[in-house]
């Protein structure tokens, strides 16, 4: 069991953080709202510390789950940051969807102090933080991975090592791009044949063995039939992640036609009151004229 520090504890890094916890590992906590984390400390083994500096310190893994780069520098860089008490030997292991810029540059930090650093962007949404089993794709020197997968494990069903520092935050955006467009493409389906006055409960029966299988046909398709869409990963940041792609792209020279003609319908959904609904919510557009 390791000592460990658990920062951010969102609507993912909350069950996270309680599943270190339960396998009995050593958790201290810190979140900008410390309401949350003193909830979290009435309901789970542990310290809770009032920065990420406190929490940080003296601990053997640190990981953050936050919103973005601006939060993510400020947790760890800031004056009252993470890495201002780590100490040489420290595996820092980052959570947030972010850039592949701020990996490498948290992971020369972390370097220069000795300190090993993880960009592990996690797939899965709420459902799978709080079940346990998120898939984790990380980047950064392999020997910290190997230190920390066993730690990680405690919430990853798939943790896989992607390369380099930015490896983990680039797999995460193949996994938005690839999000983005299969949603789009169920929205229409459904959409579709309800309109044609299918049964669709036999429609998915049929389809779901099929070649158009899915993760999002299998955990989405009948809620967005029923048109609901208050629990998942929030429009909000799926926007905020596919503005990360675009930026990538535009250093890579890679082409986005379809995931940019996605991010243009969630922003509509955005405008229509739906900014914290789930990503599946791209079929309440096609039902605006109904």
């Amino acid at each position: 069991m390791a000592r460990v520090a658990f920062i951010g504890l969102g609507v993912m890094g909350y069950p996270m953080a309680g599943h270190l916890a339960r396998v009995g590992h050593e958790v201290t906590v810190a979140n900008r709202t410390q309401a949350k984390a003193a909830t979290w400390i009435g309901e789970h083994p542990g310290r809770l510390a009032k920065t990420p500096k406190e929490a940080a310190a003296n601990a053997d893994f640190v990981f953050t789950c936050v919103g973005n780069d601006a939060d993510l520098r400020n947790v760890a860089l800031g004056k009252d940051g993470a890495l201002a008490s780590m100490t040489e030997g420290t595996v820092f292991i980052d959570h947030t969807t972010a850039s592949a810029q701020i990996a490498r540059e948290l992971a020369e930090k972390g370097q220069a102090g000795g300190i090993g650093f993880l960009d592990a962007p996690v797939s899965g949404g709420e459902a799978g933080a709080r079940q346990g089993l998120l898939s984790i794709m990380a980047g950064g020197h392999e020997g910290d991975f190997e230190r920390a997968k066993p730690v990680m494990a405690a919430y990853g069903r798939t943790i896989e090592h992607m390369g380099n520092a930015g490896s983990g935050q680039l797999t995460k955006m193949v996994n938005q791009i690839c999000v983005a467009g299969l949603l789009e493409a169920l929205a229409e389906g459904l959409d579709f044949g309800e309109r044609a006055g299918l049964d669709m409960e036999k429609v998915l029966s049929v389809i779901t063995k099929g070649a158009a299988q899915s993760w999002q046909m299998e955990n989405r398709s009948k809620t967005m039939l029923e048109g609901k869409f208050d629990f998942g990963f929030a429009v909000k940041w799926m926007r905020k992640d596919l503005d990360i792609c675009f930026r990538e792209a535009e250093k890579t020279g890679a082409t986005l036609p379809v995931t940019k003609l996605v991010e243009r319908f969630y922003a509509e959904i955005a405008e229509m009151g739906g900014e914290r609904w789930d990503t599946s919510s791209l079929i309440a557009r096609l039902k605006r004229g109904d």
